[in-house]
């Protein structure tokens, strides 16, 4: 178990489930839970997708206090007190966590495609590796490691929204990699934690910002949780954006 340094505390990462590609390997995506889950349930759920070339590795949030359930410990990928594009932004705790996985991806071979995805605080933390991604830095200035070729959230939101387009546009690298990015944004129009509005600006800051390889899908009726539906949306969207086999082999 490795850990972060958020705010000067050293925490640990709980267990890291893989499900290994039951075919060719060709991409290796990193999925990242909501607040107070684990790895566990996502990784039954990713296996159970029609995608045999991609090996998944979801890995456990540390437990912190989290001001939005008034300082009570959880699992969480950053403080959180509030889950819109408008809260204060944990940004060292959000780059703790960017950092952590671009770690667990820059052992995968190099000619495999890397994505990473997520719900609720996972697609958070999945939407801000992208803009770390794209400015080739994290927030704190350290050069951010891997290459992506695919970001999903589902359910979340875009931290530190309002500083993204002047990041963006202080380099033509970070456009040109923002605009070849393929991102899918997911959202249920009866989502009450994360409220579907969200999503709309989420994904209105991300194209100002250069990310035009941008797909949101919505899903009437749909809360703060995911359906079949979503999921084999996800799953079409990997494959084609992937180029993945169409069979087992």
């Amino acid at each position: 178990m490795s850990s972060s340094g958020s705010r000067g505390v050293r925490r640990e990462y709980g267990r890291t489930y893989v499900v290994r590609p039951k075919g060719r390997h060709q991409a290796t995506i990193v999925w990242l839970h909501g607040l107070g889950d684990n790895g566990a349930s996502w990784s039954q759920l990713l296996d159970n997708l029609p995608l045999p070339n991609i090996k998944w590795i979801c890995p456990t949030a540390p437990t912190r206090p989290v001001a939005a359930f008034g300082g009570f410990p959880c699992t969480a990928w950053f403080d959180v007190e509030d889950t819109s594009v408008d809260g204060r932004d944990d940004i060292e705790g959000l780059d703790a966590s960017a950092a952590h996985v671009a770690n667990l991806l820059s052992s995968e071979p190099s000619d495999v495609r890397l994505g990473i995805g997520g719900f609720s605080m996972g697609a958070a933390t999945a939407l801000h590796s992208a803009a770390c991604y794209a400015h080739g830095r994290f927030s704190n200035g350290a050069t951010y490691p891997i290459t992506l070729s695919a970001v999903i959230g589902l359910s979340g939101w875009l931290p530190c929204s309002r500083t993204l387009r002047t990041k963006m546009e202080s380099s033509q690298i970070a456009l040109r990699r923002a605009a070849a990015l393929p991102i899918l944004l997911s959202h249920g129009r009866a989502d009450e934690v994360v409220t579907y509005r969200n999503a709309e600006r989420s994904a209105e800051f991300l194209r100002t910002s250069g990310f035009l390889y941008l797909n949101l899908k919505t899903y009437n009726g749909l809360g703060h949780y995911t359906i079949p539906e979503e999921m084999d949306d996800v799953a079409k969207w990997l494959s084609a954006g992937l180029g993945l086999d169409r069979s087992r082999g």
